[in-house]
């Protein structure tokens, strides 16, 4: 690795070819989907060559890519345990009951926008359905930008609440 960092590009070169099977032996024990192995090798590859300056040839070079490879590893299922969870909630949602909808029917966004408190839902209006900035929509509303930020994360929270049935 001294020689990487260095500048030897067959040295790299080399070291990438050496690693790279032990590196995915690594994820192939850990993760069962062969693309998502070869995912994290590749992310693990570009994670190497970012912090290879960061590497001290005074120290074992095998812990610091093992360091790179289990938090590689970890940062991906946290992102896919984010993703399923999000997935499962939109297949498992189901749409609340809105007055003056059809039975069966999708409610309108309107509908459950009205079943929220006026800052709340004015707050919702402004940034994500009229596209407004978090500032101009404090600015309009007469309020800090910060507070207008936790008006739309109470609004999330309450839709939330609605569309679910649920106090997560």
């Amino acid at each position: 690795m001294g020689r990487v960092q260095a500048g030897d590009g067959e040295a790299y070169r080399l070291l990438l070819e050496d690693v790279s099977g032990e590196l995915r032996a690594f994820f192939r024990r850990r993760v069962r989907d062969a693309e998502e192995v070869e995912d994290l090798l590749q992310e693990a590859l570009l994670t190497l060559h970012r912090a290879r300056h960061t590497y001290d040839p005074a120290r074992p070079f095998e812990p610091w890519l093992y360091a790179i490879a289990r938090n590689t590893a970890i940062d991906s299922f946290r992102r896919n345990r984010k993703r399923n969870q999000w997935e499962m909630l939109a297949v498992d949602a189901t749409p609340i009951d809105v007055a003056g909808e059809e039975p069966g029917s999708e409610p309108s966004l309107d509908g459950i926008l009205a079943r929220l408190p006026e800052t709340q839902r004015d707050a919702l209006e402004m940034v994500k359905v009229k596209g407004m900035s978090v500032e101009d929509a404090a600015a309009r509303a007469g309020v800090s930008p910060g507070a207008m930020r936790v008006r739309i994360h109470r609004g999330y929270r309450a839709l939330r609440e609605l569309l679910l049935g649920k106090d997560d």
